[in-house]
């Protein structure tokens, strides 16, 4: 698979010292309510025997996008030291970072796609090495995105897309985030469900999330699937149009997750519960109110973070969706962190449906064993007792059923057969 040379968007990304004031003193005045015991002045839930995290100190990795908030506010809030931890909050640059210092130990644990923990898991995806999902932080919240030279075209989602590549007649490109990751996956997809087969009518690149606007700018791609805010960036700069929103595809779908190494949660158990149990909270206070998404909304779009105008990141975050070409929406599905826990629950089957995507697209040669590998990587057990420290309900079930947008039904029940059965695959 060739790539493109990419223009990186980290040097030209800017905020005025105006802008960045108010976070500034956002996040002093939090941290001032934490010292005074306005916030996350619960005591300690942890006891001084057995169960005190190993680890005072963790180092969470995080890419810049909206969907990395409940790491950040966890760090931000003190929900971390409630729980006796210090969150270090590290700001990758790749995906493919993210993964390399996962597995060598330079990270501790991360915010991170769910295939990519699996592709690790399958030696897919990098070097082979057993991981662990210790929660889902999201649903929901990504997008495709076409560039307005396409639309321009005529080309402004699926049908009109495939219509254009099939009277137009070039090599058409779409960039991803990480070959075995979640928008590659739906990328994928989309595609095929629209009669494009993304491994032999379309060239597909790697790009780093914050780089896509950048690359699409200069004309590297004709569209690209990533998490907000550079779907919206997209639109704001004038560059490309939403062709397509990921709870379109799969509604409450999961998306990142709490990611580590099966040797990290062996070694320190109850720090990864603790990391839980912090992320939860964040999660949970994120969802109580629009005025929480407004102020965390202004603590990730700095510089440190997300790095791009507050507005940019609130319009979708608060359900405020438009096209690029005149057309406005409130969505319901949008972006979710918490939704009573069932957000964050490791759902087994959410992580099949990643397995059954490689083995679609031929990632995966043969089929895994789908459960005993998901039961093995997302520990619900560490997640049980985070949830319980978090006083956070607990789905009934490990498995969950969904209708996708090609009108598939995705339950868990017989993956091998649901992944054989798609007409276009590798």
């Amino acid at each position: 698979m060739r790539t493109s040379r990419l223009k990186s968007s980290a040097d030209t990304e800017t905020t005025s010292q105006a802008c960045d004031l108010p976070r500034r003193k956002w996040i002093q005045g939090a941290s001032a309510m934490l010292g005074a015991g306005i916030l996350g002045n619960a005591p300690h839930a942890w006891a001084a025997g057995s169960d005190k995290p190993e680890k005072e100190e963790v180092r969470v990795g995080f890419i810049p996008l909206t969907d990395c908030a409940s790491i950040i506010m966890a760090s931000v809030l003190g929900f971390d030291k409630k729980y006796g931890i210090k969150i270090i909050p590290s700001k990758e640059s790749s995906w493919a970072s993210v993964r390399d210092k996962l597995v060598n130990g330079e990270l501790d644990a991360a915010h991170v796609l769910y295939g990519l923990i699996y592709g690790v898991q399958q030696g897919i995806g990098g070097q082979k090495k057993d991981m662990n999902v210790l929660m889902t932080l999201n649903h929901n919240g990504q997008a495709i995105t076409l560039s307005k030279a396409l639309a321009d075209k005529g080309a402004i989602d699926g049908s009109t897309l495939a219509r254009l590549m099939q009277t137009n007649k070039r090599e058409y490109t779409f960039a991803q985030t990480f070959p075995t990751g979640t928008h590659a996956m739906w990328l994928y997809f989309w595609l095929a469900q629209h009669g494009i087969h993304p491994l032999r009518e379309a060239k597909v690149i790697t790009v780093p999330p914050p780089q896509m606007v950048a690359n699409m700018r200069v004309g590297n791609m004709d569209g690209f699937c990533v998490g907000e805010p550079w779907n919206h960036r997209a639109i704001v700069e004038g560059i490309g149009v939403t062709a397509a929103t990921t709870q379109e595809i799969w509604k409450d779908h999961p998306e990142k997750v709490l990611g580590t190494t099966a040797e990290f949660s062996a070694r320190y158990p109850n720090t990864a519960r603790a990391m839980i149990a912090a992320v939860l909270e964040a999660s949970r206070w994120i969802d109580a109110s629009l005025s929480n998404k407004r102020k965390m909304t202004e603590v990730i779009a700095d510089k440190a973070y997300v790095n791009t105008s507050v507005d940019v990141i609130n319009q979708r975050i608060l359900g405020r969706y438009q096209n690029g070409l005149g057309k406005t929406w409130d969505d319901p599905d949008h972006m979710k962190f918490f939704n009573d826990g069932a957000v964050n629950f490791p759902y087994l089957s959410d992580a099949m449906w990643f397995m059954t995507q490689h083995k679609r697209w031929g990632l995966l040669k043969t089929d895994p064993d789908y459960l005993a590998v998901a039961k093995s990587v997302n520990r619900i057990d560490l997640y049980k007792d985070g949830a319980d420290m978090a006083k956070v309900s607990i789905p009934k079930d490990v498995m969950r059923s969904t209708k996708l947008s090609d009108g598939s039904v995705w339950d868990g029940k017989n993956p091998a057969a649901y992944a054989a059965a798609f007409k276009l695959k590798a």
